[in-house]
């Protein structure tokens, strides 16, 4: 198995993204193994780099990514250059930049990773949308940041939790109807307190509300905690690895 898998769109032009597997490469060992990307998951930190490494080579990107410290909320980079060799990681959900050769990076295990480009290959974002950071604002705040207009972008929703096997409580369900009643539509009762979330909906809800057409949403077809062989699932596993959904420009 390849040790990514490419993004299911109509790409724009000069674009690429992917999502990293757990297998195919990389050095880390159970319950990590193998090709983890999160300093922040337990690992050894010499492993996540040297993965880290590999998949830079393997892709010839056109400069390390620029990863994030990710912390459920709404904050977005806006990157015009290449990462400091410091290893500082700026605190933010999302990244979002019109700059030929730069590589953005979010880090997921169930959580939603968003890709958003322009139309025309001018402008790119990523965003990490677990059910906080999208109930919050963080798919609405990142189109808000781009310079391309809503309906000239296009979106890809990587790898997450599906709606087959993710369950959450009245906490998840009220933040997003309180905030849209049509949110009701994307739960599934399951027992006393307890529903089917479809994050992937409720993810092309938002883009829809803001003025991105439903007809340039793609992707929504995995699930992290169903493809045990494939994907890192937080969920499934508790103590695990990774995954790195990443878009540049060429």
């Amino acid at each position: 198995m390849r040790p990514w898998i490419e993004a299911s769109w109509p790409a724009p032009p000069g674009v690429s993204a992917i999502t990293t597997t757990r297998v195919g490469a990389g050095v880390s060992q159970p319950p990590f193994a193998a090709f983890n990307m999160g300093l922040r998951s337990g690992d050894e930190r010499a492993a996540v780099l040297e993965n880290r490494r590999q998949l830079q080579h393997m892709l010839a990107l056109p400069s390390a990514p620029h990863w994030l410290r990710q912390v459920h909320g709404v904050q977005v980079a806006q990157i015009a250059a290449a990462p400091s060799d410091d290893g500082d990681e700026p605190e933010a959900d999302a990244a979002v930049t019109a700059k030929r050769g730069q590589v953005l990076a979010i880090l997921t295990a169930d959580c939603l990773p968003v890709v958003l480009a322009a139309r025309d290959g001018s402008e790119i974002a990523a965003a990490h949308a677990g059910w906080r950071g999208l109930a919050a604002g963080i798919l609405e705040r990142t189109i808000a940041t781009m310079q391309t207009a809503p309906q000239h972008l296009r979106a890809w929703l990587g790898p997450a939790a599906s709606a087959r096997h993710y369950e959450i409580g009245a906490e998840v369900r009220e933040a997003f109807i309180g905030h849209d009643a049509a949110a009701a539509a994307c739960f599934v009762a399951t027992r006393p307190g307890h529903w089917k979330v479809d994050l992937y909906a409720l993810a092309r809800q938002r883009l829809i509300a803001s003025g991105m057409s439903a007809d340039a949403i793609y992707g929504g077809e995995h699930c992290t905690i169903e493809e045990h062989l494939t994907f890192y699932s937080y969920r499934r596993d508790g103590h695990t690895g990774r995954m790195a959904t990443l878009v540049w420009m060429h």
